[in-house]
């Protein structure tokens, strides 16, 4: 089964990516924890994405193409995948037709105050790369490893408004492009009442 999370910024696809993936044993694919990587490597691809990651924007599709297609040769995708972040305008979609067969895109409904509130309260532990929110723990230290709490340049209120902008002028056609794929949950809710429906839905996925 191979399937795509689609949501704006700060809706909770990583959430729900990582309870699908639990569930139906499948490898979470995100292409912001691959970038993360590659920026605290200080790859080349590291440096060039975190300046436009740290603007709001998106990196350009050429890079992003290429590394989620080798992803995808990996071993563990080859009974299924969840893509999380990927793709994220009409070319990634069109180009990710020519190596992958998508089954289901999950699609979360947020409204955009809503994730400017929870997005502007996140905070990510600097050592192993937790993420808190401020409304449900107010600490500057990780609960998991005692690192230190921070919050990313792509949190501030000012770039998550910039990349809910970027999301509705680039991201949202996806959901015509996939309107036969798509299965809608509502995203307002717990992370566990949003999967519920969801969790039935892929149930039933062939």
């Amino acid at each position: 089964m191979n399937l795509i999370m689609l949501g704006a910024p700060g809706s909770g696809k990583g959430t729900m990516a990582k309870l699908i993936a639990k569930d139906f044993a499948l490898p979470h694919i995100s292409t912001g924890d691959i970038f993360r990587e590659n920026i605290k490597n200080q790859t080349e691809i590291g440096k060039q994405a975190k300046a436009i990651i740290d603007r709001g924007e998106l990196v350009p599709d050429e890079i992003t193409i290429k590394i989620v297609e080798n992803r995808l040769k990996e071993d563990d995708c080859k009974d299924g995948f969840i893509l999380d972040g990927f793709p994220r305008n009409l070319t990634q979609a069109k180009a990710l037709e020519n190596f992958a067969k998508i089954d289901r895109v999950i699609l979360l409904d947020v409204p955009n105050e809503e994730i400017e509130r929870r997005m502007s309260g996140r905070r990510t532990c600097k050592d192993c790369g937790e993420i808190y929110n401020t409304e449900t723990y107010d600490k500057t230290t990780c609960a998991k490893c005692g690192g230190e709490l921070y919050q990313r340049e792509d949190d501030k209120l000012e770039t998550v408004r910039n990349r809910l902008e970027v999301y509705e002028r680039q991201t949202a056609p996806l959901i015509n492009f996939y309107q036969d794929k798509i299965f809608r949950a509502e995203g307002k809710d717990t992370p566990q009442e949003t999967y519920e429906p969801v969790k039935i839905e892929l149930s039933l996925v062939k």
